[in-house]
């Protein structure tokens, strides 16, 4: 049974839960545009060779561009019908969407530090906003409103 009825949601849930439904509407549109485009390339009138000669720059057919198109934009469907999941969940106090989430940001702070190491100074951001996402979820309030345990405080002496 969830804690909902009985707690008010902390403001920072309904911010995790909103940027979970703006980031699954943005994997749903990505993932049906390269959807598309995958059944659209392979079709594409290549009579001024333009985008026949960009592909043999790149060593790939149309063929191939397309089975990649379809593949990606079904992984971004499957991850933002996933993101839409959670994001009920999560405004619904369910336990298992506390837990995708911390798993979430784990993940995403681990793919963060890689992409750090291999240059990508930019991803400290991720890793940033990633670990603020991971402090909050284990914030008392916030586990007791998702039911999960809460380990009391110890007075310090």
């Amino acid at each position: 049974m969830s804690n909902s009825a009985t707690t008010k949601r902390p403001t920072g849930v309904t911010i995790i839960g909103i940027l979970s439904i703006i980031g699954g509407i943005v994997m749903l549109i990505a993932g049906i545009s390269l959807v598309t485009l995958a059944a659209v390339v392979p079709i594409l009138p290549l009579s001024d060779g333009q985008i026949n000669s960009q592909l043999a720059n790149t060593g790939m057919s149309t063929e191939l561009l397309g089975i990649i198109s379809s593949a990606t934009g079904g992984l971004f469907l499957i991850l933002g019908i996933a993101s839409l999941i959670v994001a009920y969940g999560l405004f619904k106090a369910k336990k298992w969407a506390w837990t995708i989430s911390v798993v979430l940001s784990v993940v995403s702070i681990a793919m963060g530090i890689v992409s750090v190491v291999t240059g990508n100074i930019g991803a400290i951001a991720s890793i940033a906003i990633s670990g603020l996402i991971l402090y909050y979820l284990y914030r008392p309030h916030v586990k007791a409103y998702f039911g999960k345990p809460v380990q009391p405080q110890v007075a310090s002496q």
